[in-house]
């Protein structure tokens, strides 16, 4: 049976990979710095982004994402581990984002990507914060 402690440990982890969807999906960048440690790593390199420390990557996502009018995620199957003040989690991912540029005469495309979250956790004196975030792809698909 969990404790009560690692209950609220497990929920307080699924609000930060929810922050961090919602911070992206709204374009509030500086928000997710309440997700992240400032050392962070990140690396979505596995659909076709860049890897490097958080403020990095945070600043391309900033430059990057406008160019798509839309795109939201949805996450489930969070498998969460946790080890006294440090976490693990793999966590399913569906991404639709709608493509730039001129829709044609059959409507914007909109690029499919499934992916997975692997995450590490870290307990700070402010919550638990992301510490490392790399995706693994699944599929992906052009329409």
């Amino acid at each position: 049976m969990l404790s009560l402690e690692e209950i609220s440990d497990r929920l307080e982890i699924q609000q930060l990979m929810i922050d961090y969807s919602s911070a992206i999906d709204q374009r509030r960048f500086d928000d997710l710095d309440r997700v992240f440690t400032p050392d962070a790593y990140i690396d979505y390199r596995a659909t076709g982004g860049v890897d490097g420390s958080f403020p990095e990557v945070k600043k391309w996502l900033a430059e990057v994402l406008p160019n798509f009018p839309a795109y939201s995620h949805m996450l489930g199957n969070a498998d969460v581990r946790i080890a006294g003040d440090t976490a693990s989690s793999r966590t399913i991912c569906f991404n639709p984002m709608v493509m730039g540029g001129d829709p044609g005469p059959t409507g914007a495309q909109v690029y499919f990507v499934g992916l997975w979250y692997v995450d590490e956790f870290a307990r700070t004196p402010d919550g638990w914060r992301m510490t490392r975030r790399v995706e693994e792809k699944c599929f992906d698909k052009l329409l």
